[in-house]
């Protein structure tokens, strides 16, 4: 079996994981001390993707929680090099654990924001290590996009901008989750007046599973982390990039900008498309 290891961290990433585990239990027929309650064979089928079996009685494995003694408050530089930094290696050893037990790895998932400090910082620096210690494994991460009308800080463009930088190194797959969209679907959709966490994390839990349930669903079509890329990533055409900068470089020798303004506007220009 392949087996999918999830890792969520930071406030938000606790919360929209512990809905996508609601979902991802619910469809194969587990309860809420982990043992199972279903009633077709189908359901487990595919559930050593995400479970293993174990006599502790619960969901999680009580050692594979790690806490820190205080959070990063909104500061991607704390998450990253020196609050996160205390913890990466405890991280890891949980990690290299569950990923030593499977039989057959074939990628990671993590659930995190871009706009906090532990969940950006620190969840940047882990995909990083995790790239460092397993190169060949695909690595997906469901990122929660800040958005200036549902925003909580100053500081959360700042904690996006740095973090997307280490996504765009480190990840093969990355599903935005847009926060202002969430809360418009809550608010049109849903009709809610005053939607709380729980509320925009089911509207957004069905997308998480649909996107892996190619993976662990015995009744879908048998797919993996790579196959996902493929038909979801579409190829970055050399030609057109080409194409832009060198009309972009003659724009820029014509209007007197500098090299700096040029690439910035190929950057813009490249995230457009």
């Amino acid at each position: 079996m392949r087996e999918i290891l999830h890792v969520q961290g930071g406030q938000c990433g606790n919360q929209i994981g512990s809905k996508f585990w609601e979902v991802v239990c619910d469809e194969h027929g587990i309860d809420s001390t982990g043992r199972y309650t279903g009633t077709s064979d189908l359901q487990l089928e595919r559930v050593n993707v995400y479970y293993n079996e174990a006599s502790c009685g619960r969901s999680f494995r009580p050692d594979n929680f790690v806490f820190g003694q205080s959070g990063a408050g909104n500061n991607w530089a704390k998450g990253h090099y020196t609050e996160g930094a205390e913890l990466i290696d405890s991280v890891l050893d949980v990690v290299r654990k569950e990923a030593e037990n499977c039989d057959c790895l074939q990628g990671f998932q993590v659930c995190h924001s871009l706009g906090g400090g532990t969940g950006s910082g620190m969840g940047t620096l882990l995909i990083s290590k995790i790239r460092e210690e397993y190169p060949d494994r695909m690595m997906l991460t469901f990122s929660v996009f800040p958005s200036p009308k549902v925003s909580d800080t100053v500081v959360e463009p700042y904690n996006a901008t740095l973090s997307v930088h280490q996504l765009v190194e480190n990840a093969d797959e990355c599903m935005v989750l847009d926060n202002e969209a969430l809360y418009d679907i809550c608010f049109r959709t849903l009709k809610l007046t005053t939607p709380c966490w729980a509320e925009s994390s089911s509207a957004q839990d069905r997308s998480r599973e649909g996107a892996t349930s190619c993976g662990h669903l015995a009744d879908r079509e048998e797919g993996c982390c790579c196959r996902v890329a493929a038909t979801h990533c579409p190829p970055v055409c050399p030609e057109t990039a080409t194409c832009h900068q060198r009309v972009l470089t003659t724009a820029a020798q014509k209007e007197g900008r500098s090299r700096a303004e040029d690439s910035f506007l190929l950057v813009e220009e490249y995230w457009a498309v």
